[in-house]
């Protein structure tokens, strides 16, 4: 079980998902805590209104945002509410 300083680097960027915590549940009902990790990947895109590239840890949920509303859209209201610089 990773610990929870491992934990909090796995954060997407974009959205704020992070690990959550629950059971493992047994036949016999038995319960035991357990963490849900985030579904994250590393990616690279290139802004081409700054000319330059930026690399990304992201939830596969916040790639599915990006490739549908795109990625300048993204960033901005992603600037706008703080999670990125």
């Amino acid at each position: 079980m990773p610990s929870k300083s491992e934990n909090l680097s796995k954060v997407c960027e974009l959205t704020g998902k992070k690990a959550m915590v629950g059971n493992n549940v047994s036949h016999a009902m038995n319960k035991t805590k357990r963490v849900f990790g985030a579904n994250l990947i590393k990616k690279r895109f290139y802004i081409n209104e700054e000319k330059k590239w930026i690399t990304l840890k992201l939830s596969t949920s916040a790639l599915k945002t990006i490739n549908k509303n795109g990625l300048n859209h993204v960033v901005k209201m992603a600037r706008k509410q703080g999670l990125l610089k």
